[in-house]
């Protein structure tokens, strides 16, 4: 079945970062409900509290925040192969609290990638702050190639804080 191979890359994904039981993987599985959106879908919306997490099987996401109008990506891409939908696994929130205070590989893993998160958003912060537009434009090619090859140029802009003209200017001088 497809979505299995989605799960087996997630869970794949998990292992990466902090290996888990088998018995830790069937406790996860049971707890998650596969989803699929329509491409363009918004998934989170600004003033709601969102009761769910998502891992991302298939496709990719973006996040950003409306700043007069106009969206500002922050530092959140999520991707594999990008398609017209999305294929995500859910699990409530209260859910995957009552693991990570149950299960010690899921609070290690939890733990690991919020380490991670952390680490990458400080990276991504002084980057913006130090490197100039080629260097994060560099950074970001080898940080996220898929995204790099298939985002919108102008999410990828907004993202490194440049504006559109410079970013084609620079995907161009690669040529």
């Amino acid at each position: 079945m497809i979505e299995d191979c989605y799960m087996t890359g997630i869970i794949d994904k998990i292992n990466s970062l902090y290996p888990i039981s088998d018995d830790t993987i069937r406790t996860l599985k049971e707890s998650m409900t596969l989803c699929r959106f329509p491409k363009k879908y918004q998934l989170i919306r600004a003033g709601m509290y969102c009761k769910s997490a998502y891992f991302i099987g298939k496709g990719m996401t973006r996040s950003f925040w409306l700043v007069n109008g106009e969206e500002i990506r922050n530092c959140d891409w999520s991707s594999d192969v990008c398609s017209s939908d999305l294929v995500a696994y859910k699990i409530a929130l209260s859910d995957l609290i009552r693991l990570f205070q149950t299960n010690i590989e899921l609070a290690n893993w939890g733990r690991i990638i919020h380490q991670d998160e952390y680490r990458r958003l400080h990276r991504s912060h002084k980057e913006r702050l130090t490197l100039s537009a080629k260097e994060r434009y560099e950074e970001f090619r080898q940080q996220f190639p898929q995204v790099n090859q298939r985002a919108q140029l102008g999410y990828i802009a907004s993202y490194l804080g440049i504006t559109l003209s410079t970013l084609s200017r620079l995907r161009g001088a690669r040529k």
